[in-house]
């Protein structure tokens, strides 16, 4: 395993730390969907690209960010199978689960080789789905949490560096198609049940997971855009471009919330 790897390794624990920990903080203060627009930022995924172009030409990134598509819509599938799952059962079997058919859809896709095409039209035909499917599920109130203790906030940082840390590790021994899946495996969504679940409920957890439905589509889009634009305009702006345009959706996903709800940011 080369220096890039670990230094993959150690950027990805630190950031899916952050960003887990930051929204489930976000999520008892300011209920699910705020947390879950934070969750469905590609923070995480965001550093194995950089690495990627640093070691790759912008023609690997262009393939990779292809890969990711189909990848992002396995994802999709594993909150809808969570989110309706944690509904009726613990943490562990709904976790579980989830992750089961997770797998299993990322066996079927690693079979077939897609183009930007069929890519898309696999997003469609999920979303198309999954955002009726979690509609219901997003709406639920958030309890309040138990009262913090000191060993709380490092404990959610540790937790969740352990899973993405076992994921990536695991995926690099199993070889390199598993790895591309490990790299954009759902740690951050499984650290988020693993957290919230066990602290304020099923309902509460899967309400954070199905609101990030409508947010994973800026991450087709930025996958999107850096397979059309890495080799055109170089691998750093079409990494700040794909950045932009997760942000810039998630963004408006609030606005149009706060709207909606008359300037107000609750759940």
């Amino acid at each position: 395993m080369d220096f890039s790897f670990w230094a993959l390794l150690v950027m990805k624990m630190l950031t899916s730390a952050a960003i887990v920990v930051g929204a489930s903080l976000v999520v008892e203060r300011s209920g699910p969907f705020l947390g879950a627009m934070i969750v469905t930022l590609p923070i995480s995924a965001g550093p194995a690209y950089v690495f990627l172009a640093l070691d790759h030409g912008s023609g690997f990134i262009a393939a990779s960010a292809l890969a990711g598509l189909p990848v992002s819509a396995a994802t999709v599938i594993y909150m809808v199978v969570y989110a309706a799952l944690a509904q009726r059962f613990r943490v562990l079997p709904s976790v579980g689960s989830a992750l089961g058919v997770w797998v299993i859809a990322i066996a079927a896709i690693l079979k077939w080789q897609w183009s930007l095409g069929s890519a898309l039209a696999l997003n469609m035909a999920v979303y198309a789905l999954a955002i009726p499917l979690t509609r219901k599920f997003s709406i639920a109130a958030v309890p309040v949490a138990p009262k913090k203790r000191a060993w709380d906030v490092p404990f959610r940082a540790a937790l969740v560096m352990t899973v993405v840390g076992v994921t990536l590790v695991v995926g690099r021994t199993l070889g390199p198609s598993i790895a591309a899946a490990a790299a954009l495996a759902p740690v951050v969504l499984i650290s988020v049940a693993l957290i919230l679940q066990p602290r304020m409920g099923g309902t509460a957890a899967a309400s954070v997971v199905a609101n990030g439905v409508p947010g994973m589509l800026g991450f087709v889009g930025a996958l999107s855009l850096l397979h059309l634009c890495a080799v055109r305009l170089g691998a750093p702006v079409a990494l700040i471009l794909a950045l932009a345009v997760s942000i810039g959706w998630n963004a408006s996903l609030i606005a149009v919330r706060r709207w909606r709800l008359g300037g107000r940011a609750g759940i």
